[in-house]
């Protein structure tokens, strides 16, 4: 009952997403829009802009909620999330680099941000090395929070030296949103995600003894130091295409797989499922209000998610320590 709640729920937020936006088109009209027999204007909103949109949101929501799950178990720390690990750092120089530079072309931005994440994985792996051959998962929060740290202050020097402009640019970047979505980005989204996320599911029971510790995993089997490291490299690639198609959108990998961990418990089996389809309904959600509130204006995605994630997070948190 609870599985086919929480799937009629994730689709009731996709069709509602695709039928609300600023444009003034009623239900019927959009519904028939979706399926190509609407009016020509009402196809192409629904079809090419509302579409793909609410599908990537989907996706990248679902894909940030596994990842925080992931990284929870892999640093048995339930405050870690997708950009705990330096990965927003990298990302935010990469992009906005791109933005002050001016460089041309729809992917330029995306793919500076793709490799800009890239980057801050090497380095915080490099350094979460200092301690030994293994992963030290305290040393990588560590390092993680050197490489967010440096990467802030690279990015306060190019805001001190860019024009107005191209700062509100690179704000609006850096606060999240799917202004860019298309069925090509959706595509590529879509076939690059498919691995990590088939990965990350197929070490569920690997994760479930992770988060006991890392001596009961290795007394029943598990080969710890290899699959820490599978586990941090899939999840940082994934967080790192979620950052390049969307910008940096915080609160669901962090909140998400707490509220599903109380309601269908700590076995990965169902928690990394169960959480990528609350965390798509709770982004496609978001991204509905953030275009339709104030319309025909837009609030970045990522204000919409912080604005819900801090009150529900204190509220887990206010349940968790009972």
């Amino acid at each position: 009952m609870r599985w086919f709640l929480l799937l009629a729920v994730a689709v009731a937020a996709v069709v509602a997403g695709i039928a609300l936006g600023p444009a003034d088109l009623s239900w019927p009209e959009s519904m028939r829009g979706l399926v190509g027999r609407g009016d020509d204007t009402a196809v192409v909103i629904v079809r090419q802009l509302r579409a793909p949109r609410v599908l990537l949101a989907f996706l990248v929501g679902g894909c940030l909620a596994v990842t925080g799950a992931t990284l929870q178990a892999l640093v048995r720390n339930p405050l870690a999330d997708p950009y705990l690990l330096g990965l927003s750092g990298g990302a935010g120089v990469g992009a906005v680099l791109a933005i002050a530079l001016h460089a041309g072309g729809a992917w330029a931005v995306p793919a500076a941000a793709f490799i800009g994440a890239l980057v801050a994985i090497a380095l915080v792996y490099r350094l979460a090395l200092v301690a030994g051959a293994g992963i030290d998962p305290r040393v990588l929060l560590l390092a993680g929070v050197v490489v967010s740290a440096f990467g802030g202050a690279i990015l306060g020097a190019i805001f001190s030296l860019s024009s107005a402009a191209e700062l509100r640019n690179a704000m609006m970047w850096l606060l999240g949103g799917f202004d860019a979505a298309s069925w090509q980005v959706l595509g590529i989204f879509s076939s690059y995600a498919a691995l990590p996320l088939a990965y990350l599911y197929y070490t569920n029971r690997p994760l479930d003894l992770l988060s006991l510790g890392e001596e009961p995993a290795q007394f029943l089997g598990t080969d710890v130091d290899r699959l820490k490291l599978h586990l941090y490299v899939s999840a940082s690639l994934l967080t790192a295409a979620c950052v390049a198609v969307s910008g940096i959108i915080g609160f669901v990998g962090l909140v998400v797989p707490h509220a599903v961990r109380m309601v269908l418990g700590h076995t990965h089996r169902t928690l990394l499922p169960a959480a990528f389809l609350l965390g798509g309904t709770l982004l496609t959600a978001a991204d509905a209000v953030a275009r339709t509130a104030f319309a025909p204006r837009q609030l970045p995605v990522g204000v919409v998610t912080a604005l819900v994630g801090v009150p529900v997070f204190a509220l887990l948190l206010r349940r968790w320590a009972k």
